[in-house]
């Protein structure tokens, strides 16, 4: 069958985990009238499952399908993340928190912190942290929400049951659910476009369009379809995980822990009945063994689970669209999990192809605009994580060593100068991390502007103190006024008698 020729209404969705089931539960809600979902996935066939920390946009999304958001901590046993504390980056015995907030005021013509770079060097000894709601509140282990709370969060959540949570609402939406593994992928012989999923045992699923979500294997996309993968390991080094879940020895704190070894960093993700641990690290650096003795030696709590390595390349696929099938998740590429975007990646894909969809058939325009955004996104991404690698002054492991003095993508390297010498941040169009997040990585990791912009410069020192108190006093009075993190949440995530999926 010629897809350019023929309506889309059959979509399948090839494996299921966090990526085909926020697939199926954005497809069945927002366009499942006008489409025939199905999910393959197989009991036998485990989920790297470990994607648990989340970034604010997330919350959109579930605002976007209507989600309960009580029900939803409920079910996934979440809580809520301010941001992320990165120790030991910039060198050993740094910290810094990479807070999910604004900083301080912004005028039209420069950003806060080249006042706050102002106002240090008159002599006011502030952090740029102070100037950060969320990261106050993430120190004094703080949390609220509420329809009018400022407060910008995220979450930690248990992926595996995440992807249970969507599968129930999926399926309420029309979702059909195939259990079995896939033996066999059919192609036209005419078009090479996707026709059936033949499954273990005969059964065949047809489609019109099919969605790859079969993680690291990209069953359709790679070993089918033959698209090629872009290596991008020369500036992420680490490809290697070992995760763990511990139990909870003390009250859930609001952030992701980040802690930087000789070899990569470990985890640290509370959630309301246990934590989630791992160690990320390079196997040309650090061997599994001595990953898994390091793990075991820094994590608090009687152990849940047994450590297991998960190995992993970082990179993208050629194209995320090709032919009739789109990839998602693992099988579409992989950054790395240091700041917590892989979940974020599933559903801004999702939410593209529904902006795109090809109700009329799979045409050229779609597929080049679809794999354009997806690679100018990914991209984007890409040197946020890498500016964490390479701005360091770590330099007594081989690994630190190759980071420091790596040659970095172009497009980070301008970044880097840009704020090196005039402290100049910005965001991108269409580009995921704001200027807050760039300048409070850049400067926790230690880079050092040698100048500013001038404006600042015409504000006296009492104005400069006045201003710079003014803020402060205003983030301590709504700090205050905020509950511990754990008591919101023990009272928040409370069992109802009657829970609601969807509003």
């Amino acid at each position: 069958m010629s897809q350019d020729n023929n309506k889309i209404s059959r979509v399948v969705i090839a494996g299921g985990g966090t990526a085909g089931w926020i697939a199926a539960a954005a497809l069945s809600k927002k366009l499942g009238e006008l489409l025939d979902i199905t999910l393959v996935e197989s009991e036998q066939i485990g989920t790297v499952g470990v994607g648990e920390a989340t970034i604010p946009p997330l919350r959109t999304f579930h605002k976007l399908l209507g989600i309960d958001e009580k029900q939803f901590m409920r079910a996934t046993q979440a809580t809520a993340k301010l941001g992320i504390a990165f120790e030991n980056w910039g060198k050993k015995g740094d910290r810094y928190i990479h807070a999910f907030g604004k900083m301080g005021a912004t005028a039209w013509m420069c950003d806060f912190h080249h006042f706050w770079l102002h106002g240090r060097e008159m002599g006011f000894d502030s952090d740029i942290g102070d100037f950060c709601l969320e990261l106050q509140a993430a120190e004094a282990g703080k949390f609220a929400t509420s329809p009018k709370s400022p407060v910008n969060f995220a979450y930690h959540l248990d992926a595996g049951k995440y992807a249970k949570f969507l599968r129930t609402f999926s399926e309420r939406y029309g979702v059909t659910r195939v259990e079995g593994k896939i033996s066999e992928v059919e192609q036209n012989h005419e078009t090479g476009n996707i026709e059936s999923l033949v499954l273990e045992g005969g059964r065949r699923i047809n489609g019109d369009l099919f969605i790859d979500c079969t993680g690291f294997r990209a069953l359709l996309m790679q070993k089918t379809l033959g698209v090629g993968f872009e290596d991008w390991s020369h500036w992420l080094p680490c490809n290697s995980a070992v995760p763990l879940q511990t139990e909870a020895t003390g009250p859930a704190m609001p952030y992701t822990r980040s802690i930087a070894h000789e070899a990569g960093w470990q985890w640290r993700i509370p959630l309301q009945n246990r934590v989630g641990n791992g160690l990320v690290y390079s196997s040309h650096f650090m061997s599994d063994d001595e990953a898994i003795e390091k793990l075991l030696l820094n994590i608090e709590g009687e152990m849940i689970t047994e450590p297991r390595v998960i190995r992993y390349q970082t990179g993208r696929r050629h194209q995320a669209w090709s032919r009739n099938c789109v990839a998602l998740g693992l099988a579409s590429g992989f950054v790395e999990p240091l700041e917590s975007t892989s979940i974020h990646l599933i559903v801004t894909g999702i939410t593209r192809l529904m902006q795109l969809f090809p109700f009329d058939g799979v045409s050229p325009s779609l597929v080049d605009e679809y794999n354009q955004q997806t690679r100018e996104e990914l991209e984007k991404v890409r040197d946020f994580i890498v500016l964490h690698y390479h701005v360091t002054e770590r330099e007594e492991s081989d690994f630190w060593r190759h980071c420091k003095n790596m040659q970095v993508p172009e497009t980070l390297a301008r970044r880097v100068a840009l704020f090196e010498e005039r402290a100049h941040a910005y965001q991108d169009s269409g580009e995921l991390f704001r200027v807050d997040s760039w300048v409070q990585v850049m400067l926790g990791q230690g880079l050092k502007p040698k100048g500013y912009h001038p404006l600042p410069r015409l504000m006296s020192e009492a104005e400069m103190q006045k201003f710079q108190e003014g803020l402060k006093s205003s983030i301590r009075s709504v700090v205050s006024e905020l509950p511990a993190h754990q008591d919101f949440i023990d009272q928040y995530c409370r069992s109802a008698d009657r829970d609601t999926l969807v509003q």
